[in-house]
């Protein structure tokens, strides 16, 4: 009795065994010809705007004529955008997780906000950009500015890196909070000096995961009235005259390379297909810029921690 207990145990295991193996190797097959689309599409963008990454389609003005079209203000505006939404998204996102994770208080209020918070991550880009419409351009006043757009982009990325910033905390283990207690750390003191530097790498990540979603985003930045075709750049940050920093850039009009990319894509000529091919090209560069500079700070935080 006990030996054919043992025979169908060792079946059912052999089972589950064989569930478990031919589970991974779909999953396996799966993420590989995703991947493999991923760079065949990635590829054929590539090549067929290759011919006109040049110095002077970084330095030229969109123009009506294809030859002479370029990103000037179109990258320069992504840039600036993707500074202003950095500037508040980042250090707004890190602090609310800190007060959320390790302040607040478990009850039924930080419970709402908590699911308020994660439903947010997923509502439509729209739904943000008419937001900004009415709160930004109509109540602040701020118009179809590079601050107005900012700030929108900041709104909509915002959930995500609070959420990342909640999971990158709850995943340190108590003892180590434990242990700077015992050593007489305060809780602020806990927090900045042994819980964020660990945890810094995951948030990081969650960040970049953010901005790489706000860079391409196009319907937020078009409801509050960003220009499809701008041939000027804002005015420089830096000025020769004392106080030597000038914040009217915030206020000046803008594009967006995604916005770039669908007026050319829209007009009939084939010569602007190409010219959106290496702009989109352009923008792939530039997310995977930033992916590596978060890998770079990553290992770096790393590093700094283990010595």
């Amino acid at each position: 009795m006990v030996a054919e207990n043992l025979q169908i145990l060792r079946g059912e295991i052999n089972q589950r065994k064989l569930v478990n193996n031919l589970f991974a190797v779909v999953g396996l097959i799966i993420i590989l010809v995703s991947v493999l689309i991923l760079l065949a599409l990635i590829l054929q963008l590539a090549i067929n705007g290759w011919s006109r990454i040049t110095p002077e389609f970084f330095t030229s003005f969109p123009s009506r004529r294809a030859e002479n079209a370029g990103i000037l203000s179109a990258w320069v505006g992504t840039s600036l955008v993707m500074l202003v939404t950095a500037f508040f998204a980042v250090p707004l996102g890190i602090a609310s997780g800190v007060y959320l994770e390790e302040y607040a208080r478990k009850n039924w209020l930080s419970a709402l906000i908590e699911i308020n918070v994660t439903n947010l991550a997923g509502v439509p880009s729209i739904i943000y950009g008419l937001l900004a419409l009415g709160v930004f351009v109509y109540q602040f006043q701020l118009g179809e500015s590079i601050l107005a757009a900012g700030l929108t982009l900041a709104l909509l990325i915002l959930p995500v890196v609070i959420v990342t910033t909640r999971e990158a905390l709850r995943a340190i283990p108590n003892s180590l909070r434990e242990a700077a207690y015992a050593m007489g750390a305060s809780k602020w003191q806990m927090i900045w000096d042994h819980i964020l530097p660990y945890s810094f790498g995951s948030i990081l990540t969650g960040i970049i995961i953010g901005l790489s979603r706000a860079i391409g985003e196009t319907a937020p930045v078009i409801t509050i009235g960003a220009l499809t075709f701008i041939a000027f750049l804002p005015d420089s940050p830096i000025k020769s005259e004392f106080p030597f920093i000038s914040f009217e850039w915030l206020k000046a009009p803008f594009t967006l390379m995604p916005i770039q990319m669908f007026n050319w894509v829209s007009r009939p000529e084939p010569e602007f297909e190409v010219n959106a091919a290496a702009a989109g090209t352009v923008l792939l560069f530039m997310t995977l810029a930033m992916n590596g500079i978060a890998i770079f700070l990553r290992y770096r935080f790393r590093k700094g921690i283990k010595w």
